[in-house]
């Protein structure tokens, strides 16, 4: 599926032996040059902090899977943060193996300045020391964008105070600044290129990442700080050290098997990591590729005329969201669809596809495409679907008395599933060249001053992802599609027509067996602009930027939808209410609300056991509970 991007845009011309990961956060007593300085080298640290932070399969399915990757409507991930909710258990384990990592990184730059301050250090180790500032960076926005106020001082053996979130980001901002100033390129460590799995020392692409996210928390601050994130944006950009090709990508290798840090991050088998409605709603439609020139001619058959919903089973499906396509089954394929949803997900029965996905192994229920609905007033089968090739997503929340009824909504073996290619071992990327380049598109449209004008920048994000995806040839005829999506979002960067507010389309009563015409309504996002625009060039970018983040950084995908609202998400289904979303009810689900979708982690328990100062601390950040639902502070509308 992916492969090595040589495309030049338009834009511009083996570890410690100790597992530190698995201490407590507050476990920093022990002083990293006790073993005497000579015996120790920062670049063990360094290896240590990144492997580690490629997430063992414990923590990975924890805070990947079942947090960020539910938080971003990546995949349908029932309860959780999708409902408001969080797990402690879960929480905790993120915590201390974020902690450990932090631990390693601060170790690294403590080791560094003291071999630099008593002359034993190599001409490369300042080098290295920067690299492991920022690194540290990065590992803080995860507590910061996570959790919320963090510690600036932590990690060096005493007690931390906790800091604002303000005071965090123009930290992180102001030693992304430094520590990429004070690299020198020329002073290179290829002994030690082993030790850093991501860029092997290379220092002339440690100082581009460090540019380059450094646009990015520039950018998390566009809402709440907007001069300050302007003017650190534009230092950040104005220059050719920022990532513009895979090569320069921030990106570390997995292999397949076992449980170290390594194993790929969404590997677990019993993970059904299914398609969400939101990702169905955006794909479904955009760009105008049709489906006949994606798949092969076995598929054809099943392909949908362009004004069909499908099936109606109300009575088996939730409606109580604001889903456009609530209550439908699909009983076939889109007439059009975005490229990459092939490629991403899977269709039902589609065994002959090599990244179809078998998991679980020890059950067939992956092969199995035939699931029943049965009558509502007693267990009598009402039908049988066969989903094979058909393209379904199964709404989030409380489906009541519907849910027991239906056994193919959320069955492994009836949804499209993500690909087997990103389960097994591949790359996991930490920033990617679409993401800069959709970066300075929304700089631009702001009025930033950028390299490029936004429909260059947006353009070239959406030719980073194609080639990613290996669909660069449907690129030209996609960047010109006038064609909206189930969300109402066109491609082409000119076209700013809003969709209708509704369509007709044709379906089938699953009851009756008859034909009808349905009135279709385009979702009313009203946490954006009111909810009366769906097509603007801000809604453009932060679309594209969310298909080409998948699968790798579903954690950006939830802090865009935090600080702006996009892309459209729709909210959980309350065919009967869901206690820890108490906002959202059976009378008002057709409108979105910040107050509708997970704002944060709560701290761990472990954390006010262990610090009850610094957690009180920390929540007096906050403005307001320590909860899932209340906003920080970058992310207040």
């Amino acid at each position: 599926m992916k492969r090595i991007i040589k495309y030049t845009f338009i834009l511009l011309a083996a570890g410690l032996v100790f597992n530190a990961c698995k201490k407590d956060f507050l476990d920093v007593n022990v002083n990293p040059k006790a073993a005497s300085i000579d015996q120790v080298q920062v670049e063990y640290f360094i290896n240590n902090s990144i492997t580690g932070a490629q997430m063992d399969p414990h923590v990975a399915e924890r805070a990947f899977v079942l947090y960020w990757k539910n938080a971003a409507r990546f995949d349908r991930t029932n309860g959780a943060l999708s409902w408001g909710d969080y797990d402690d258990g879960w929480s905790s384990d993120y915590y201390r193996y974020l902690s450990g990592w932090l631990k390693d990184a601060t170790s690294a730059i403590t080791v560094a300045q003291a071999k630099i301050d008593d002359g034993s250090a190599f001409a490369y180790t300042s080098n290295m020391m920067h690299v492991a500032r920022i690194w540290r960076v990065y590992l803080m926005s995860e507590f910061a964008d996570n959790f919320g106020p963090m510690p600036i001082d932590g990690f060096q053996g005493t007690n931390p105070e906790f800091k604002d979130l303000k005071t965090v980001y123009e930290f992180m901002i102001s030693e992304l600044k430094d520590a990429a100033s004070k690299i020198d390129p020329e002073k290179t460590s290829p002994d030690a290129s082993k030790f850093d799995k991501a860029y092997g020392f290379d220092y002339k692409k440690w100082r581009k990442y460090a540019n380059s996210m450094r646009m990015r928390l520039a950018m998390r601050l566009s809402e709440v700080a907007p001069d300050y994130a302007k003017e650190q944006f534009q230092e950040a950009v104005n220059g050719s050290d920022i990532i513009l090709s895979w090569d320069d990508a921030f990106k570390v290798a997995e292999r397949d098997g076992g449980w170290d840090a390594l194993s790929p991050v969404m590997s677990r088998e019993w993970n059904s990591q299914t398609i969400s409605t939101s990702m169905r709603n955006i794909l479904v439609g955009l760009g105008g590729i049709s489906s006949a020139d994606q798949l092969p001619a076995e598929i054809h058959p099943y392909i949908k005329p362009d004004d069909y919903l499908g099936i109606r089973y109300e009575n088996h499906i939730a409606t109580a969201t604001n889903d456009p396509a609530a209550g439908f089954w699909l009983d076939g394929v889109p007439t059009t669809i975005d490229p990459r949803a092939y490629r991403d997900f899977i269709l039902p029965g589609w065994f002959d596809n090599p990244d179809f996905c078998t998991y679980p192994s020890w059950t067939t229920d992956a092969m199995n495409t035939q699931r029943n609905l049965f009558n509502l007033d007693n267990d009598d089968v009402l039908v049988t679907i066969d989903a094979k090739f058909c393209f379904n997503a199964s709404p989030l929340g409380n489906w009541g008395p519907k849910g027991p009824k239906n056994q193919v909504s959320t069955y492994v073996g009836t949804m499209p599933r993500m690909s087997q290619h990103f389960r097994s071992a591949s790359e996991r990327v930490f920033f990617g060249p679409w993401e800069t380049y959709f970066l300075i598109a929304e700089a631009a449209l702001r009025g930033w001053s950028t390299p490029v004008d936004a429909k260059t920048a947006y353009e070239s994000g959406i030719a980073a992802s194609f080639y990613y995806f290996g669909v660069d040839n449907f690129l030209n005829d996609y960047l010109n599609s006038t064609s909206y999506n189930n969300v109402g979002t066109s491609v082409s960067w000119t076209h700013t027509t809003e969709a209708p507010a509704t369509v007709a389309k044709s379906y089938v009563n699953g009851y009756t067996g008859e034909t009808g015409t349905y009135t279709f309504h385009y979702p009313s996002n009203t946490i954006y602009k009111g909810g009366a625009v769906r097509n603007d060039q801000l809604s453009k970018i932060i679309t594209q930027k969310y298909l080409a983040q998948y699968p790798w950084l579903p954690l950006e995908v939830w802090n865009d939808h935090r600080r702006l609202g996009l892309p459209f998400f729709d909210n959980p289904a309350v065919e009967l209410p869901i206690p820890t979303l108490p906002n959202l009810n059976s009378s008002n689900y057709m409108e979105n609300s910040i107050a509708n979708f997970p704002q944060r982690l709560k701290y761990p328990s472990s954390l006010e056991n262990s610090n009850p100062q610094g957690y009180q601390q920390a929540v007096s950040f906050l403005g307001g509970a320590d909860a899932v639902l209340t906003p920080l502070w970058w992310a207040k509308h």
